[in-house]
């Protein structure tokens, strides 16, 4: 048995890539040929996991941001020993495979993150180096580290272009995030070619003056660069850092390397062939030779954690409060107590009755179940004292109090979105993040990808509405609460008092499979009467707040600020008329049939929606015969008290629209 050498074991990388993205037709093999060297040496030498249990808690992080090049990944996975079969392999791209197009955190062993929309992971990165960070402060001990790893990043020329790059490598310098380190991948190609034409950025300078350290120059095909820049980057106590790799895409085909016809296209029969030769890779598709998978299983990937095993128990020996509760956090359960405390104070605030703004109500909120959950971390993008954020144990991020919780993310929402999903993907903490909801779009994508990968984070958006008043129609959302109710497996909340803000917040803190965006007034709402079956249908989605006398006539369904119209207009149109509250239609739409006709029964055709937003999305509700008030234009420049009658938010209007029935 001959010994490989780095190269032999880089090409094994290469060469997967190559033949998965042949068979599947499909594909991006120029982004790993040209990564394999750096890959090959991280994994190799620095990685510190372990594929016999890929979810072990102080296992270092790996990224890749440039997740179009996923086999790269996969291939990484594969030789290392994770449960990855070359039959996987040759299934890439097909469906129900555990090697999809994209890396997908949910599908395949040993991904932390789902990527492919550029720059997102990153972001995540910084998500998963700052949660990092905040657990050592908070657990580590004199002689026991129990919280002591580092997330490695690949990222490419198309990552850096993305906005959200800056956004999240702005942060990461800010909060002196040093044990994140970021290869940049940089081969000066993207799909429409050579980058001179647009991406001339001094990328080195750009994150230098993030206050980042930066590594220049290295070549990414010689393994004693890549190590000695990783070693370089290891000394780093308090920047993150970015090693700059000039690589080839494509490397070792000799008629697409360094051309964008090897970035997102299978290289063909003839010039895999031709690969072969030029690497002098021998050996048929998909055949890894036993002397390589030896290579590449050299090291004792176990003995790491076995190591941080033996800490740990002397740890939990010393402190066995804060081993609990780090143990508690990082399998994802609440505090055992947290239900009956999160009950009690919801019916405390029924008996209260408090009138505010639902914003003011989620602060409430915050400042009630905060301190039941050293895991809850967040923060606002800018907006703390219009979002109502901040509660009276906030500690920012930057410090290095053990008890930093509250994170000034800036102006920068999408990077604030993404970091939070890092935070929710690492494990131990459920993030919240928040700005005005008509500025969701700006995280729409990674609202998105926080349904996609089920992660367990809380985007909290205020000024719902035109009833944001002065401010006007770029700050007034319309859409925006159909467009996120859109989104497949997002609970979208919009509660009309106190009571329905509380229940939403322990609604979102309590779903462990998915993301919640929790929606909130400016203007105050008026406390609604409720008796405790009530108060526990909240958590359904929707339920009858106001019943008939008897069998309904007509049904008013409405959300948020607009509930306490249709309370008027029910107390105007007579003794057979039902209002149901809906504050989240994402969840009343998963209870069972039973319970959804018991609330909005099918015999009863005549039903009004009113909500502040388009009007469209409620005909799932009212039907065609039915009549909806909404607002489908954009708002205007003015008080509330001349927005709502303007735009038909009135008692008479709700009246006319029912008796129009």
């Amino acid at each position: 048995m001959t010994t490989p050498t780095r190269r032999d074991l880089a090409n094994a990388i290469r060469f997967l890539a190559i033949d998965a993205v042949q068979a599947a037709n499909s594909g991006h093999p120029g982004m790993p040929m040209g990564m394999a060297d750096i890959a090959e040496v991280l994994w190799n030498d620095f990685y510190q996991h372990n594929p016999g249990n890929p979810q072990w808690a102080d296992r270092d992080r790996f990224v890749l941001s440039n997740g179009h090049g996923s086999m790269l990944q996969y291939a990484l996975l594969h030789l290392s020993g994770y449960d990855l079969s070359i039959d996987d392999l040759k299934a890439f791209r097909q469906l129900d495979s555990k090697t999809p197009g994209h890396p997908e955190n949910f599908m395949t062993p040993g991904i932390e993150t789902t990527t492919g929309p550029l720059g997102q992971g990153l972001a995540n990165a910084v998500g998963f180096a700052l949660a990092e960070k905040l657990l050592a402060q908070r657990y580590n001990r004199d002689g026991l580290d129990i919280v002591d790893h580092r997330t490695w990043v690949f990222m490419g020329d198309g990552c850096l272009m993305e906005g959200i790059s800056h956004e999240a490598a702005s942060l990461a310098g800010t909060w002196g995030l040093g044990k994140l380190v970021a290869f940049w991948d940089d081969n000066h190609i993207s799909i429409d070619g050579n980058t001179d034409g647009w991406f001339t950025d001094d990328t080195p300078k750009r994150f230098e003056a993030y206050g980042w350290n930066v590594v220049r120059g290295v070549d990414g095909h010689d393994p004693v660069e890549i190590r000695t820049a990783i070693e370089t980057a290891l000394k780093s106590q308090d920047k993150p850092t970015l090693i700059c790799c000039r690589t080839t895409i494509g490397f070792g085909s000799p008629n697409k390397a360094g051309k964008e016809s090897s970035h997102g296209a299978p290289l063909g029969k003839d010039e895999v062939q031709a690969t072969r030769e030029a690497l002098g890779w021998t050996h048929g598709a998909f055949e890894v030779p036993q002397e390589i998978y030896a290579g590449w299983r050299a090291r004792d990937l176990a003995a790491a954690e076995s190591a941080w095993d033996a800490r740990f128990a002397a740890y939990k020996a010393a402190h066995p409060q804060a081993a609990a509760e780090f143990e508690r956090r990082m399998a994802g359960e609440l505090p055992a107590a947290f239900d009956a405390d999160a009950d009690a104070y919801i019916a405390k605030l029924q008996a209260d009755g408090p009138t505010v703004a639902s914003r003011k109500a989620s602060q409430m909120a915050i400042e009630a179940f905060a301190p039941l959950l050293p895991e809850l971390v967040g923060g606002s993008a800018d907006l703390a004292h219009s979002n109502l954020t901040l509660w009276k144990g906030s500690k920012s991020v930057a410090s290095n109090d053990p008890n930093a919780n509250y994170i000034y993310s800036g102006v920068r929402e999408f990077g604030m979105t993404a970091i939070s999903n890092g935070l929710a993907l690492h494990g131990g903490f459920i993030p919240y993040d928040a700005t005005f909801l008509v500025f969701s779009d700006y995280a729409r994508n990674a609202v998105r990808m926080s349904a996609l990968m089920g992660v367990r984070a809380i985007h909290v958006y205020t000024h719902d509405s035109i009833g944001l008043g002065e401010d006007g129609p770029t700050h007034q959302p319309i859409e925006h609460l159909a467009s996120l109710r859109y989104i497949p497996d997002n609970d979208v909340w919009r509660p009309c008092d106190a009571v329905e803000s509380a229940v939403s917040w322990k609604a979102a803190i309590e779903r462990a499979d998915g993301p919640s965006c929790l929606v909130f007034s400016r203007q105050n709402l008026p406390h609604q009467a409720r008796n405790d079956a009530q108060v526990a249908d909240i958590a359904r989605g929707g339920y009858v707040l106001k019943d008939s006398v008897g069998t309904p006539e007509i049904i008013l369904i409405a959300t948020g600020s607009e509930v306490g119209l249709a309370m008027q207009a029910a107390e105007r149109l007579g003794k057979h008329v039902r209002v149901v509250s809906m504050p989240s239609t994402d969840v009343f739409d998963r209870q069972d049939a039973a319970y959804r006709e018991a609330v909005l029964p099918k015999a009863v055709r005549k039903r009004v929606a009113i909500e502040a937003g388009v009007s469209d999305f409620w005909r799932k509700y009212v039907g065609l015969d039915g009549a909806v008030v909404g607002i489908d234009t954009f708002g205007a420049s003015a008080p509330i008290e001349a927005l709502m009658p303007h735009f038909g938010f009135t008692v008479d209007k709700v009246v006319a629209a029912a008796q129009s029935l």
